[in-house]
């Protein structure tokens, strides 16, 4: 269960009364799964001023992250959400499963709190945004390390009050199904695209990134088994998709 903290991030308690006292201490084994090097290099150089922290791994897309995880059992997974052409929540599951002990904190440019959502369903023990301050995403993993979790207010609020609803009604037929497991924001995704807009149009409607866009649509096409937008907007119109929820 999700602890409510008073500001924007989660913070640790006072040394002494969180086990983060005890964690700053420890060795972390660190792996980083982003698609730019730069990136990469930078995250690595920040890590690595600290005391006992090392990055074991670095991977820039999904089977390589996967294959280093399993490799290397590290202790903290700092997984991007936009791997270029791979997706970096498809991969979470997997990365899982293959360092079960690992804790996976999603490192994201990407806004959107219904995919920072979604994250923590799949398991991610944290989401912190690219625009942090460095000393806030090494704070983030050290209470990720710590056992606790580092949530923004508006994907705490969203996971409590999903927690409070318990478990819904298992739909009746296949379709209905897969319209179930839309997100609100997926849902308002298929409705413009079932207007014809383009991702830049869409993007500007719902006042988010290209990226997320992309993002939602790669998600929508897997949970409807739809191939292409076309296939989309004829199965939107077929289900009742096609009014964008705002």
């Amino acid at each position: 269960m999700v602890a409510a903290r008073s500001t924007s991030r989660f913070r640790c308690r006072a040394p002494g009364a969180c086990p983060l006292h005890h964690a700053l201490r420890a060795s972390v084994r660190i792996e980083l799964i982003d698609d730019h090097a730069v990136v990469r290099a930078g995250l690595r150089l920040l890590i690595e001023t600290r005391h006992g922290w090392t990055v074991v791994a670095e991977a820039a897309g999904a089977e390589d992250a996967v294959a280093a995880a399993s490799r290397e059992q590290p202790d903290i997974i700092l997984l991007d959400l936009d791997l270029g052409p791979d997706r970096g929540l498809d991969c979470l599951p997997r990365l899982r499963q293959a360092a079960p002990g690992a804790r996976v904190l999603i490192l994201t440019g990407v806004r959107d709190p219904e995919l920072h959502l979604q994250a923590v369903r799949l398991g991610a023990a944290g989401v912190i945004a690219k625009e942090k301050a460095a000393e806030s995403l090494l704070k983030a993993i050290e209470c990720v390390h710590a056992g606790e979790t580092w949530l923004d207010r508006i994907t705490t609020a969203s996971l409590l009050a999903e927690l409070a609803q318990g478990p819904r009604l298992k739909a009746t037929t296949p379709d209905e199904a897969r319209v179930d497991t839309l997100t609100p924001r997926e849902r308002d995704v298929i409705g413009l695209v079932a207007e014809g807009l383009r991702n830049r149009d869409i993007a500007e409607r719902l006042c988010i990134s290209e990226a997320t866009v992309r993002h939602h649509l790669t998600s929508v096409f897997t949970k409807l088994a739809v191939s292409d937008r076309l296939a989309l907007a004829v199965y939107a119109m077929r289900h009742g998709l096609t009014t964008t929820h705002r």
